[in-house]
């Protein structure tokens, strides 16, 4: 978890903005796949790696945002 900790939250927060949007136009990629899961729709390993793909970054996030609450991060 120091790994986590040590990205700056400014990074981090590019980084989703970026990555976890990205391609803006004409749908974020995130967007689709979410909307391709709750459909029922998400089956091709090439989808099911996007999702988790472009998903990453907000992840990560998460992590720190609960860590930085929580105050276990040092």
């Amino acid at each position: 978890m120091q790994f986590i900790d040590n990205i700056p939250l400014s990074i981090l927060v590019v980084t989703c903005i970026l990555l976890g949007f990205a391609p803006f136009v004409p749908e974020p990629h995130i967007v689709e796949k979410m909307r391709m899961l709750f459909q029922g729709t998400l089956k091709k390993p090439i989808d099911i790696f996007d999702l988790f793909y472009h998903a990453a970054p907000f992840i990560i996030l998460g992590i720190k945002a609960y860590r930085l609450t929580k105050g276990d991060s040092q």
